[in-house]
């Protein structure tokens, strides 16, 4: 499930701009349409929780994926910019409900097998992603759109539809016993753990989506890099996110969940620290690497955690709330520099300029 989910994505990211040039669309309304995607699955993550606990992620998880599979074609045949909107809308309603509901049948695997697998299924995601960006590169130019799309369509679904019998029924909860002047708790909407374990996603989430949405455009940019070349940042962050998260569970076993953690946000503090001082691309795509090394267990340690503590409910919550960060980040990150720029003297050069000073004139002298 991990895995096709990520193929989705994939095929869909490379053919943005065959969708665009086809239906004639500007870059304000590509802007648009892709927004729909998001605010689809804003509005269905919150609901899929309860859905999971009344019938089951399993089942879930398996009605979800062969609907959100199918819907991958829909934005293929829209014949215009409204039903662009409306198709990618209904693309982002059903991946927030398997999303939610395929981590939380990951929670209920993780403990029947009684060990982490998070990250791993998390990298099956990533992997899935770097086979549909393979299969989109050899595809796109050659076939119509239409054509990948119904490719892809036919053996994502056909996959989910056969797999989904595999997937494992949810334990029963243990009944509680309540004293007999004793009232049953109430309800709070959002508990201070799944805000807390939200918040942590959304950082987390924030901070991958402005790796992928502006790796590119900071090498090109920023560093002058042309052609091909300019992905190399973008390249080296899923690279190590991907190897992150395969190994990720055997750290996890060994450190803990909080070392994890805190040691991921460290080394991302310090790949992109390295990314945005160093001059050389090479240099910086190391950066990048690390970073996508510190994120590569963040949303899945979050995730497990609210499914445990939580259940499908906190899965929801958490997810809603870090899926904000894919959001809420990068638009804000477009706007600093138009507003500053990156060349000017209190830009990044000049932050570099005066750290050097301050070491090499200073304690190291």
């Amino acid at each position: 499930m991990f895995l096709i989910n990520g193929v989705l994505f994939a095929t869909w990211g490379v053919n943005i701009p065959g969708v665009r040039d086809s239906l004639n669309l500007s870059e304000a309304q590509i802007g648009a349409a892709l927004l729909a995607v998001g605010l689809g699955s804003l509005c269905t993550m919150p609901l899929t929780g309860g859905w999971t606990a009344r019938y089951g992620s399993h089942r879930v998880t398996w009605a979800v994926s062969v609907a959100c599979m199918l819907s991958l074609l829909l934005p293929f045949i829209a014949p215009n910019f409204a039903a662009l909107v409306a198709a990618l809308a209904v693309l982002g309603a059903l991946n927030g409900c398997m999303d939610v509901a395929m981590n939380a049948q990951g929670v209920t695997v993780e403990k029947a097998l009684g060990r982490p697998i998070m990250s791993r299924l998390h990298a099956y995601f990533s992997l899935g992603g770097l086979l549909g960006a393979g299969l989109g590169s050899l595809l796109v130019g050659r076939v119509p759109l239409a054509a990948h799309a119904l490719l892809v369509v036919a053996v994502t679904a056909t996959a989910a539809l056969l797999s989904g019998r595999f997937l494992w029924p949810d334990a029963a909860p243990a009944p509680t016993q309540l004293a007999a002047n004793e009232q049953p708790p109430r309800r709070s909407p959002l508990s201070a753990a799944a805000a807390l374990l939200g918040a942590l996603c959304f950082l987390g989430m924030l901070a991958e989506g402005a790796n992928y949405d502006w790796a590119a455009l900071y090498f090109r940019d920023v560093l002058g890099v042309t052609g091909g070349a300019s992905g190399l940042g973008y390249v080296a962050f899923v690279g190590a996110m991907t190897l992150g998260r395969w190994f990720g569970d055997r750290a996890r076993a060994q450190l803990g969940d909080p070392s994890t953690v805190r040691g991921g946000a460290a080394l991302t503090a310090l790949g992109l620290g390295l990314a945005l001082l160093a001059r050389d691309p090479l240099l910086a795509a190391a950066g990048f690497a690390l970073s996508g090394l510190g994120l590569s267990n963040v949303v899945p340690v979050m995730y497990g955690a609210a499914g445990h503590a939580l259940a499908g409910r906190g899965i929801a919550q958490v997810a809603t709330i870090g899926y904000g960060g894919f959001l809420l980040g990068p638009p804000p990150l477009g706007l600093l520099p138009s507003m500053w720029g990156w060349r000017r003297p209190w830009g990044w050069r000049w932050a570099r300029r005066r750290w050097w000073r301050c070491w090499v004139g200073g304690p190291l002298r």
